[in-house]
């Protein structure tokens, strides 16, 4: 008896690709350590697509912006945010390439109206100390969720307008943890907003910090360069 056995096309082949990246771009921790699985994944993508040095061209144009060091986009988080590396902020940096690229599948988008309506609104909402609570209830859910929807697990909410060429808009949220032993910030009921960030403006620009965002922020001197 003689079998068949059918061959997996190219469109299939970068289906499955988007597929999977758009899963470890929402549970990056389930995928790797740092961000070997998302380059990995866009270099795949890339190769299917005969561009393969998008990626490195995208790498330079973060480092144009300072959000790139010898560590990645983890280094320039690492000073700017507190808690330690975050693999949801740096997974929101890669959707931004993913959105451009037409890879990025939002759960839902922002209309026009909504979307210019949020950007004139964040940056002076997020003058005062928000939750998690308070970022669905002003602006509604989020076109892609970075990290879990438990509580006790910092995330970055992300939303999304029609047009790609439009930033995306990241809230990055923080529920007290930090790799510090000496930590005395105990876990609390809900994470809190640290900061929006959105723009093509030098990486530290884009922020807009809380002010709790703001009292967090690590000190100059205890970064490791």
């Amino acid at each position: 008896m003689s079998s068949t056995r059918s061959l997996v096309g190219v469109d299939e082949i970068h289906a499955y690709l988007v597929d999977q990246l758009n899963s470890a771009l929402r549970r990056p921790g389930m995928f790797s350590q740092g961000d070997a699985a998302l380059r990995m994944l866009m270099d795949h993508l890339l190769f299917v697509e005969c561009q393969p040095e998008a990626l490195a061209e995208e790498q330079r144009a973060w480092s144009n912006r300072g959000a790139w060091t010898s560590t990645g986009v983890a280094g320039l988080f690492q000073e700017l945010m507190p808690g330690g590396y975050d693999q949801n902020c740096v997974a929101s940096v890669y959707a931004e390439f993913a959105h451009r690229r037409g890879w990025l599948r939002p759960d839902h988008v922002l209309s026009a109206g909504e979307y210019h309506a949020l950007l004139a609104r964040v940056r002076p909402w997020a003058q005062e100390d928000r939750s998690w609570a308070d970022v669905i209830s002003e602006f509604g859910p989020p076109s892609i969720l970075f990290g879990g929807t438990s509580t006790l697990y910092s995330k970055t909410l992300g939303y999304l307008g029609e047009d790609p060429d439009e930033p995306m808009v990241f809230f990055h949220l923080w529920h007290g943890s930090t790799p510090a032993p000496e930590s005395t910030w105990p876990k609390l009921e809900e994470p809190v907003l640290l900061a929006v960030r959105f723009g093509d403006a030098p990486f530290d620009k884009a922020f807009t910090y809380t002010p709790e965002g703001q009292r967090r922020r690590p000190e100059p001197d205890s970064l490791c360069r």
